[in-house]
């Protein structure tokens, strides 16, 4: 009899979940549950941030998607998410736009430390963490039979570094807490152009830039919030597409060293930072018609206020493997652009003594021939004509010399 009880009571709770669920993808045998961490997934995207709230263990919590609200917003149509039945399990969406991130109580804490970025050079990093949290509401009455569901999600954007900071808090099985770690490094470009117009894209001929050719080029944010400006940091460049060559020549280093032909235009005053240098090549490629250059540019995003004092501190720095990461730090954003091809424009004086110690034996073409056999002959028919007119010209004057010589014997 108690056995048969037992079996009657699974199957009452069985039959009551499988109410509960109706009509959502949802497992009784999985979801008869309190909300837990694993329920909530949290993308940090560049222009929004998607939060994705397994639907099951609300629903056998007692609510309906309406009840969740971000930040305590219950009253705005807004802050609530939507269901998508179209997945299993079934999950409620909320979707947060960076740009309008504060209408729903989200909040934006920029966080700023001293610490050295890949390259040891020692500057202010600043990580940007936007936090919130998806609730119920609660019922207008002294007491509830229902748990009070709470969701914590927060985002750490890295304006240099990516910080790995996944706390877990926790005080009762209703209570979900999820940190995630975002970057904007994909709407970050390096491009370079023709000119101070920054309109048109530099063209590389087949034959590559004349040396001391200036480049200008730029440090790029696409679809990025308005909030934030760019500041490069340390730009150089290097033989190869590797940024962490160690052969490499600097551009420049925040403000504090600076190549003579690099002129840098804006740094940090808006989402283009601009600058030009003129085009050289490395001495490693002497024996190479063509030099390849590859512009690489270490970035920070910032916002207005902040950009000035993030500068890397002058006097203190070392050149170090852009893998060799730091404490809590990495992913540093580096740009790189290129390659730029320069040829080495030789004198004409230099390409005829490499051709004859070097070089294989000169070849004259038709043309040449023809030239030099005209000129030749020329000279030849001008020498015998000038031996003819001075034959001639003896033949005239022997006669008058035999007469003057003679001897009159009429005088003797």
């Amino acid at each position: 009899m108690e056995r048969l009880c037992v079996i009657l009571l699974l199957v009452s709770k069985t039959f009551i979940a499988n109410a509960q669920f109706n009509g959502f993808n949802c497992d009784a045998n999985f979801h008869s549950r309190f909300p837990a961490e694993r329920d909530i997934s949290v993308y940090c995207g560049v222009q929004t941030i998607t939060l994705k709230i397994n639907f099951c263990p609300v629903l056998f919590s007692g609510y309906t998607d309406t009840d969740l609200a971000l930040n305590g917003r219950h009253g705005d149509a807004h802050c609530r998410g939507f269901i998508n039945n179209n997945t299993f399990p079934t999950v409620v969406l909320f979707s947060i736009s960076l740009n309008t991130l504060e209408s729903c109580g989200n909040s934006l804490v920029v966080s700023t430390a001293h610490g050295p970025n890949a390259y040891g050079n020692l500057s202010l990093v600043q990580i940007g963490n936007i936090a919130g949290y998806i609730d119920t509401p609660d019922p207008p009455t002294v007491i509830s039979y229902l748990p009070g569901l709470l969701y914590k999600f927060s985002c750490s954007y890295p304006l240099e570094y990516l910080v790995n900071n996944t706390q877990l808090a926790s005080s009762a099985a209703a209570i979900s807490v999820k940190d995630s770690n975002g970057t904007f490094v994909s709407t970050l470009n390096l491009l370079l152009y023709n000119d101070s117009s920054y309109i048109q894209n530099l063209a590389i001929p087949m034959s590559g830039l004349t040396l001391k050719t200036r480049v200008f080029a730029a440090v790029k944010a696409t679809n990025l919030d308005r909030r934030w400006n760019v500041l490069m940091d340390y730009c150089y460049t290097t033989p190869s597409g590797n940024p962490n060559d160690e052969l490499r020549y600097d551009l420049f280093f925040g403000r504090c060293d600076k190549d003579p032909q690099t002129t840098v235009f804006e740094n940090g005053k808006s989402q283009m930072g601009r600058f030009s240098f003129e085009v050289f090549r490395f001495v490693k490629h002497k024996n190479q018609k063509m030099s390849t250059v590859f512009l690489h540019c270490v970035t920070k995003l910032c916002r207005s206020d902040d950009c000035p004092m993030l500068l890397p501190i002058c006097g203190k720095r070392k050149k170090r493997d852009v893998s060799e990461r730091s404490g809590g730090a990495s992913d540093n954003a580096v740009i790189t652009a290129g390659p730029i091809i320069t040829r080495s424009d030789e004198t004409p004086s230099n390409i005829s003594q490499l051709a004859q110690l070097n070089g294989p034996p000169f070849k004259m073409n038709s043309v040449t021939s023809a030239l030099i056999s005209a000129i030749a002959i020329l000279a030849v028919m001008s020498m015998c004509f000038f031996i003819l007119s001075m034959s001639l010209l003896r033949g005239k004057q022997t006669p008058a010399t035999s007469l003057s010589g003679s001897h009159n014997p009429a005088f003797s």
